[in-house]
C-alpha cells in the first residue's frame, strides 16, 4: 500500500540533515522549558478616556466619560451621605431610605416605576454604603430621553408610601432573623460589634438591626431624605455613548431645578483601638463550619499608606495565591478559601482576616492564621512584593471594562475626593511601593497580639481546642448580644 503523501513528507523532514555548518532545527531537538513560568513584564500605564467635568445651574457637578463602542449609557446620582449619617439610635435609616426611593415616585407607584423602566429595556437601582447613597440608571442610548425623567422622579420626588415601607421593613426584619441563625451572616454582625462597640456607627452593619428598624416611620425617612438628598451634597456621573454636551443638557432639564441646603458634615469619631487580644466564641450547635474573623480597627481611605497597604494585603490575603489562601486552602485543606481585607471608609474601617473552616479543624486553622499574621511582619522577599504589585496594578483596568464599572470607579473618586490624576498615576504609584514600605505597613497595622478573634461555631466541639491554644481570654457571646 502506498503511504499518504503527507506521511512521506513528514518522514523526509525528520530524516533530512542540515547543510554543513547549519544548526539543526530546534523544533525537532528539544521541548519548551516548562520548569518555571515566564516572568511578566511591568504593567503598562493605565490610559483612560478623559473625565469631562461640568456643573449644572444649581451647582451640582457632572462628570462625563464618553465611550462610544456600545450604544448604552450609565447615569449615577451619587449622594455623599450613607449609613455614617444615621442619627444615633436609628442605625439602618440611611439604608432603608435608599431602599425606599423606587417604591413609589412622582405619579407612579412601585409597580408602575418598575414597569416603566422594564418597558424601556433599562435597569434602575438604588443602594447605599457607609459613605454614600446611589440612584443608578443603565439604559440604551435611544431610550435615555424617556428614562431620565423616571430616574429624576425616583431621586427627587420619592413618595415613601406607608404600605410599601411596611412591606420593605418586614422583608428586612425577616433577613435579620435569618442572619442570626446563619453562622456566616452572624459573624459579619459580630466582628464589628465586638471591635467598635454598639455605640459607634461602624459597630453595626449599614442595614442596622431589628430593634431600631421596627420603629422607623415614614417621617423618619422623609427627614433623613430632606436633610441629605440635596444637590450641594451630590454629583452625577455619566459614562457611555453620549457626548458631554448632550449629557449635560439632558441632565440640566431634569436635575437643574433641584434645590436644598447642604447638611452638616458627618464626623466619624475615632473608636478606641484594641490593646490586648480577646477571643469571642458564639455558639451555633451542629454548625458544619466555624466562621472565623480576626482583626481590629484599620485605616480610613485617606491614609497615606493606601498603596503600601493594598500591596501588603495582596500578599497576605487579597488574592488566590495569597499566603492565607495557599496555607488554609491549598496546603491544609481546612477551608474553601481564606482572605483578608482593609475595609477603608471615610473613617477608619476594620481590618480582618477571615475564613469558614472545618469544625473539627478550628484550632488548627487558628494556629495557621496566626502563623501567617506573624510571618507577614517579617521582611518579605522582593520577588513576592513585585508579584503582588503587578497583580494589584493589573486589577485596575477591569474597573473600566464597562460603562457601569467605570461609573463605579468614578463614584469612588468623587466620594473620597481622590486627586484628579489618581487613575493616570495609579500604576506608577503602585510600582513605587518598596519592600521596606510593605514591612513598615505590616509592623504598624498588623499586630496579632492585639487582635479580636471572633469564632461562630459549634461550641461543644471547638471550645476545648480553642482554649488549649492560649490565644487569650475566651468570652462566650450570645447571638442576640451582637444583633441588638
Amino acid at each position: 500500500m502506498k503511504a499518504p503523501a503527507f506521511c512521506v513528507l513528514l518522514v523526509a523532514l525528520l530524516t533530512i540533515s542540515p547543510a554543513p555548518g547549519l544548526p539543526k532545527v530546534a523544533a525537532f531537538q528539544q521541548s519548551p522549558d516548562r520548569a518555571a513560568p515566564p516572568k511578566p513584564g511591568p504593567p503598562p500605564p493605565l490610559k483612560l478616556p478623559p473625565i469631562q467635568k461640568h456643573t449644572l445651574s444649581n451647582g451640582m457637578p457632572v462628570w462625563v466619560v464618553e465611550l462610544h463602542k456600545v450604544p448604552v449609557v450609565h447615569v449615577a446620582l451619587v449622594v455623599k451621605s450613607g449609613a455614617s449619617a444615621d442619627p444615633r439610635g436609628k442605625f439602618g435609616l440611611a439604608s432603608l431610605a435608599a431602599e425606599m426611593l423606587d417604591e413609589g415616585a412622582g405619579s407612579r407607584n412601585a409597580l408602575q416605576v418598575a414597569d416603566a423602566v422594564d418597558y424601556l429595556g433599562a435597569s434602575l437601582s438604588t443602594s447605599g454604603t457607609y459613605d454614600a447613597s446611589y440612584v443608578e440608571l443603565h439604559v440604551p442610548v435611544a431610550r435615555l430621553g424617556d428614562a431620565l425623567p423616571i430616574m429624576a422622579d425616583v431621586a427627587l420626588r420619592p413618595t415613601f408610601p406607608e404600605d410599601e415601607l411596611k412591606r420593605v421593613r418586614e422583608d428586612l426584619l425577616t433577613s435579620l432573623i435569618q442572619a442570626e441563625d446563619d453562622p456566616e451572616s452572624l459573624v459579619q454582625f459580630a466582628f464589628p460589634r465586638l471591635v467598635y462597640g454598639p455605640q459607634h456607627r461602624y459597630g453595626t452593619l449599614a442595614i442596622g438591626t431589628a430593634a431600631p428598624v421596627k420603629g422607623f416611620t415614614v417621617a423618619d425617612i422623609r427627614q433623613f431624605y430632606s436633610q441629605n438628598y440635596v444637590p450641594s451634597n451630590a454629583g452625577l456621573i455619566v459614562t457611555g455613548d453620549i457626548s458631554a454636551t448632550n449629557a449635560v443638557s439632558r441632565l440640566e432639564a431634569v436635575f437643574g431645578a433641584w434645590k436644598g441646603t447642604a447638611p452638616a458634615p458627618v464626623t466619624i469619631p475615632n473608636a478606641p483601638q484594641l490593646t490586648t487580644r480577646q477571643v469571642y466564641l458564639i455558639d451555633k450547635p451542629d454548625a458544619a463550619q466555624s466562621q472565623i474573623r480576626i482583626g481590629w480597627i484599620g485605616v480610613p481611605r485617606s491614609t497615606p499608606d493606601y498603596f503600601a497597604l493594598r500591596v501588603l494585603n495582596t500578599i497576605l490575603g487579597g488574592s488566590f495565591t495569597s499566603r492565607l489562601n495557599q496555607n488554609l486552602r491549598e496546603e491544609h485543606g481546612y477551608a474553601y478559601g481564606a482572605s483578608s481585607a482593609f475595609d477603608m471608609r471615610r473613617g477608619a474601617g476594620p481590618f480582618y482576616a477571615a475564613a469558614g473552616v472545618q469544625t473539627d479543624k478550628t484550632a488548627e486553622a487558628l494556629t495557621e492564621f496566626f502563623k501567617e499574621l506573624e510571618n507577614i511582619r517579617k521582611p518579605i522577599p522582593s520577588d513576592e512584593v513585585e508579584k503582588a504589585k503587578t497583580y494589584f496594578a493589573l486589577l485596575m483596568p477591569r474597573n473600566f471594562e464597562t460603562t457601569e464599572s467605570m461609573a463605579g470607579s468614578l463614584a469612588t473618586a468623587f466620594v473620597y475626593n481622590l486627586p484628579a490624576d489618581y487613575f493616570d498615576t495609579f500604576t506608577q504609584r503602585v510600582r513605587a511601593v518598596t519592600p521596606a514600605d510593605v514591612q513598615r505597613a505590616a509592623e504598624r497595622y498588623i499586630q496579632p497580639d492585639k487582635f479580636a478573634v471572633v469564632i461562630v461555631g459549634d461550641r461543644k466541639v471547638v471550645e476545648p481546642g480553642i482554649r488549649a491554644l492560649n490565644l487569650g481570654p475566651v468570652k462566650i457571646i450570645e447571638p442576640s448580644e451582637v444583633m441588638k
